[in-house]
């Protein structure tokens, strides 16, 4: 029995994986609350399919997808934090207006290249605005992991994954090299 690569499972659940050109590609916003229906419609096939990827592969670190890693060239993406009963964050036509210079490097996964993990600096802090469905920005701050992850998601919106952000010279590892699965984000405290 061969076993199936974490890339194909994702796959498999309507993930688009690595090379697809809707990942290189800057997402368009939405004209809010204009466009409210198709936001709505982007958010939840976005909840649909992390739903359909939780039932398969857990997320001791939270998980986040992009609109583009479901094939949608918008600027949605939705957060799953780690702690158990959190809200999820819907980010709409997010951007990131302050970063502390405060960072450290971390490993990363993406769901669209799953068979492997990446060191990547990122700031301790950001703070993000985003929209709300009726066109009013909000203003959030996030803070280590959780602010990892949504800079990983707002990347996928402009276009970026995780391995143009690593320090030159550092690649990724195959995951079977990768120990620190089912572990949180360590942090000094």
């Amino acid at each position: 029995m061969t076993q199936v690569r974490p890339s194909e499972q994702m796959r498999g659940l309507g993930v688009v994986q690595h090379g697809a050109p809707v990942l290189a590609k800057p997402a368009r916003s939405f004209d809010l609350p204009a466009e409210r229906a198709a936001a709505e419609r982007a958010v939840e096939q976005l909840l649909v399919a992390m739903e359909k990827i939780e039932q398969v592969h857990p997320f001791a670190k939270g998980m986040g997808i992009a609109a583009p890693q479901v094939g949608i060239g918008r600027a949605a993406a939705v957060v799953q934090p780690p702690d158990p009963g959190a809200t999820t964050i819907v980010l709409l036509n997010p951007r990131i207006v302050d970063r502390s210079t405060d960072e450290d490097e971390q490993y990363e996964g993406c769901l669209s290249f799953f068979d492997v993990r990446g060191l990547v600096p990122r700031p301790l802090q950001i703070t993000v605005e985003a929209m709300t469905l009726e066109g009013q920005v909000v203003t959030a701050t996030y803070e280590r992991g959780l602010a990892r992850l949504v800079h990983h998601e707002i990347d996928h919106l402009d276009g970026l994954l995780y391995t143009a952000r690593m320090r030159r010279g550092v690649a990724p590892i195959p995951i079977e090299q990768y120990r620190q699965t089912g572990r949180s984000w360590a942090y000094e405290q």
